[in-house]
């Protein structure tokens, strides 16, 4: 049915249009990378176009490392401070995904993101303490280790903490939107896990992990270190367990409208990060010369920066 006055629905639809898009420029914009970007020409179009962790030069690296996701936000000051101490390695590529995901590419021999495929071999992988013992133990895949920081948990919740969240037991109530690693590929649930069950022992645990999974309550993350800080920025979450750092980085250091509920030591668990150099490392002196440096004054005072906590 035509409108009588079609230059009026054209009004409406003009001015409807201009609504959208002026409460769609008015809103904070959260979305990642989160890190200073390379040089180059600088094109990102997100949700569609926008790559967060994958940093640097894919075409020929002198140095490869799969970081553990979380220490995301390490890395450029990292990278930068290497390339100092050796000068000698200009083309550098890391990837910070889940732990998981980054064992599974090694097996496979690739990863594909989107339309992307890469068939880089890892120098260094890292991942927390146990997870690189039991790859080890199963694989034989490390010439070398070392471990390099320490993190604990903490729960992310918005400014104000408008669900008076106090500890991991009020991640049950069922008011309360939770975002939850998935524990099939991040090794962090499994940590969490734990926590509800010193906190409110299997009950907690089946509430938070299979009532609220199945009422939509509990969302299970596949890239924790991304979706969870930007749900609960978004609104679309509550309440986020989280490594420690991740909070501090979006509070102290991004300035995001965010708190940290801190866990009690009771029901915390601190991870051990551990570095470890590949048998089968492409570039096996930039490996060699990588690991020392993880180790070294420099990187220790940049994980610092980040709120990490040295090794024991």
């Amino acid at each position: 049915m035509k409108h009588k006055y079609p230059w009026m629905a054209a009004l409406v639809l003009a001015a409807t249009c201009a609504t959208v898009q002026a409460a769609d420029q008015a809103k904070p914009d959260f979305l990642p990378p989160w890190n200073p970007p390379p040089a180059g020409l600088q094109f990102s179009v997100p949700p569609f176009d926008a790559i967060a962790d994958l940093h640097g030069d894919v075409v020929d690296p002198q140095l490869t490392v799969f970081f553990a996701g979380n220490q995301f936000m390490v890395v450029h000051d990292l990278v930068a401070a290497f390339r100092q101490a050796h000068p000698e390695y200009r083309r550098v590529f890391v990837e910070t995904l889940p732990p998981g995901i980054l064992a599974k590419q090694i097996e496979s021999g690739a990863l594909v993101m989107g339309n992307l495929r890469l068939a880089l071999k890892p120098d260094i992988y890292t991942a927390g303490k146990g997870a690189v013992e039991r790859l080890q133990n199963e694989h034989g895949w490390f010439a070398a280790t070392a471990d390099y920081a320490r993190n604990p948990l903490a729960i992310l919740v918005a400014k104000g903490n408008p669900r008076h969240i106090e500890g991991l037991k009020d991640l049950g109530r069922a008011d309360v939107r939770v975002s939850m690693p998935n524990p099939a590929w991040e090794g962090i649930a499994k940590q969490i896990e734990a926590g509800y069950r010193k906190a409110g022992g299997e009950a907690l645990d089946h509430a938070v992990m299979v009532t609220k999974v199945q009422d939509g309550s509990t969302f299970l993350t596949t890239i924790h270190h991304r979706q969870s800080p930007l749900r609960v920025l978004q609104g679309e979450s509550d309440a986020a367990p989280v490594w420690s750092t991740e909070a501090y980085f979006q509070q102290q250091i991004l300035h995001h409208p965010v708190e940290t509920v801190a866990i009690p030591a009771g029901q915390n668990a601190v991870a051990t990060y551990t570095a470890a150099r590949m048998k089968a490392a492409p570039h096996p002196q930039a490996a060699k010369d990588f690991l020392a440096f993880m180790q070294s004054p420099t990187a220790q005072a940049i994980y610092r920066k980040y709120g990490f906590q040295p090794p024991k």
